[in-house]
């Protein structure tokens, strides 16, 4: 197992819940091996023939830890959300461990802050961030997107009318708009990256990056 875990194609993924099940069987899909603990035997037990390992053990026990060679690990996520102290205590734990690269998943802003006091370096605020996605995508102005921290966004949106057949520098979105336009993608088709001679497919869609209230004016008026 230590010798197995120093790879670092591996991760400690704790709290096989909704959230902590989807990210270890997408890391599995990537091609990582997954260590896997949770306190519940019930899941333990579903994950048993997915995982490369799953055990039963109370994430907060450091010596529990330190035996499954949870301490040689590059990257652990901490999946738990519903209890706080248990959450903040198995970040400190990790932390103690000196495992380098710790994300975790927190339910409020408090949360978050307190995760991040005790060393956990990525916080994620599953909930928060699907919301703002999802009301982004029902209002129909975009097709897909994702926001960063620093106000940052990228958005997959419709072209302009009347961009079709027109070069991206002849359109001057990023004079207009203050946004760039990262590639172009049809239906059907490989995603072509933008240089300024790009010339706008029909029925294409843009993959446009920049500040988020300058994407989102965008995205709307397209």
């Amino acid at each position: 197992m230590a010798e197995r875990s120093a790879s670092s194609d591996n991760v400690v993924v704790i709290g096989l819940g909704r959230f902590g099940g989807q990210v270890a069987a997408s890391l599995l899909d990537l091609g990582y091996e997954v260590l896997g603990i949770d306190t519940d035997p019930r899941i333990v037990q579903d994950w048993s023939d997915r995982l490369t390992q799953v055990v039963e053990v109370d994430a907060t026990d450091e010596d529990a830890l330190r035996q499954l060679g949870v301490h040689e690990f590059p990257r652990a996520v901490v999946g738990i959300g519903t209890n706080l102290e248990t959450s903040v205590l198995t970040v400190l734990t990790l932390t103690e461990l000196g495992v380098g690269e710790i994300w975790a998943k927190a339910t409020s802003v408090k949360h978050g802050k307190i995760l991040k006091s005790v060393g956990a370096q990525h916080v994620i605020f599953p909930e928060t961030e699907m919301g703002e996605r999802v009301a982004h995508l029902i209002t129909g102005r975009m097709l897909d997107y994702i926001e960063f921290d620093d106000d940052f966004a990228i958005a997959k949106v419709r072209a302009p009318r009347g961009a079709a057949g027109r070069t991206l520098q002849d359109l001057g979105l990023r004079n207009t708009w203050g946004i760039t336009v990262v590639g172009t993608k049809r239906p059907g088709e490989d995603f072509t990256y933008a240089t300024p001679e790009t010339v706008v497919p029909q029925g294409c869609v843009l993959i446009v990056a920049g500040d988020t209230a300058k994407v989102e004016a965008f995205a709307a008026a397209t």
